[in-house]
């Protein structure tokens, strides 16, 4: 293991130096587990509205969600610094439940995705270092991304099919999306499931601040891949006759589940009718241009523009306070801009990629 180490140049410190496991024995997952309840024990793992900033990194993480006036808020996040015991690694994710039992999806997929990809992710690069033709210094970008593309597609496979199999959750007609970033130094892989959204604030020629959506949102009518895929499983996407514009999935025969997302974690009912749980999986380069970018469910996105969302953050004094601000915001557009429909769960992360003093009042 030490010759794979030092292979791959602080890329990966394997599990076994830390718990004594080797992910190719099958131990892989149970060692990413380990490694999370330490991580929470260290408070590196934040589950909840707060931020976190950790000594010594360049990362710092602001987060809130406001439960809507639909019940109970289905909507939960999480950040983890140093993720899998890497100081210059970050993971945070929201996830978005809809369904009778949709908290439970979003919190059983928050909980068990992170695990996974860790350990997908020390298993590819295993399986990559057994290539005699793998050459990581020869294009670095190039493979790591490939090998966090291979590891998400693995990792959301494994997901929804243990999801399926949970005896103590009901997902039938319950699901989630998943919107998730991994930092890596300088670099960023985002990997998006439904319709919540990520848009970056970077600083243009001119000096001004202006968005770049990193995501799609994956709606039902979205051409040409959404839309023909779902037609093609002789599932059907129509909008409802008081919802116009709002897209829904439904079954061949039935009025039902009317899902408004075309990719989702659970809901079986329709996964053999066009609904799939593959991620869309990109990088970006990070440069000093870069200040932060906002994960938010579609309950900031239905009522906030992209434009919006990065002013009402960068003018926050107080950058713990950020996401709070950004969710508030969204809170108040809500009862201007949708009188008469209930407010959705609003929840929103803003991940900041520079230092930043702390100022808390």
């Amino acid at each position: 293991m030490s010759q794979f180490s030092s292979m791959f140049n602080g890329l990966a410190r394997p599990f076994s130096i830390r718990r004594g496991k080797n992910p190719g024995n099958g131990d892989g997952r149970e060692a990413a587990e380990a490694m999370a309840k330490d991580a929470k024990k260290n408070d590196l793992i934040l589950r909840s509205s707060g931020f976190v900033n950790i000594d010594g990194s360049n990362n710092f993480a602001s987060v809130f969600s406001k439960r809507g006036r639909k019940g109970v808020n289905q909507d939960c996040t999480i950040v983890w610094e140093e993720f899998g015991c890497q100081a210059d690694m970050l993971f945070c994710g929201i996830f978005d439940g809809h369904g009778p039992w949709g908290h439970f999806v979003a919190k059983r997929v928050r909980e068990s995705m992170p695990s996974s990809l860790l350990c997908n992710w020390q298993e590819t690069l295993a399986q990559a270092s057994l290539d005699p033709d793998f050459d990581l210094e020869s294009d670095k970008k190039h493979h790591r991304f490939h090998i966090w593309k291979h590891s998400y597609l693995q990792t959301c496979a494994i997901v929804d099919r243990e999801l399926e199999h949970c005896r103590k959750i009901d997902s039938l007609y319950s699901g989630t999306t998943a919107l998730t970033i991994v930092r890596q130094g300088d670099l960023i892989y985002v990997a998006n499931i439904g319709d919540s959204r990520a848009v970056l604030a970077t600083t243009s020629d001119d000096g001004n601040l202006v968005p770049i959506q990193l995501t799609v949102d994956f709606k039902p009518n979205l051409p040409p891949e959404e839309a023909e895929r779902i037609t093609q499983c002789k599932g059907r996407v129509f909008c409802l006759h008081d919802e116009p514009g709002v897209h829904r999935v439904w079954l061949p025969d039935e009025e039902s589940p009317g899902l408004a997302m075309s990719r989702a974690f659970g809901d079986y009912c329709i996964k053999d009718y066009g609904l799939i749980s593959v991620p869309e999986v990109t990088q970006r380069h990070i440069t000093s241009r870069d200040q932060f970018v906002v994960l938010a469910t579609d309950g900031v996105w239905d009522v906030i523009s992209n434009e919006e969302a990065i002013r009402i953050v960068s003018s926050t004094p107080d950058k713990a306070k950020a996401a709070k601000h950004l969710v508030e915001s969204a809170a108040r557009a809500w009862k201007k801009k949708r009188k008469g429909i209930a407010m959705d769960d609003i929840s929103a992360i803003c991940l900041f990629f520079h230092s930043i003093p702390l100022s808390i009042t």
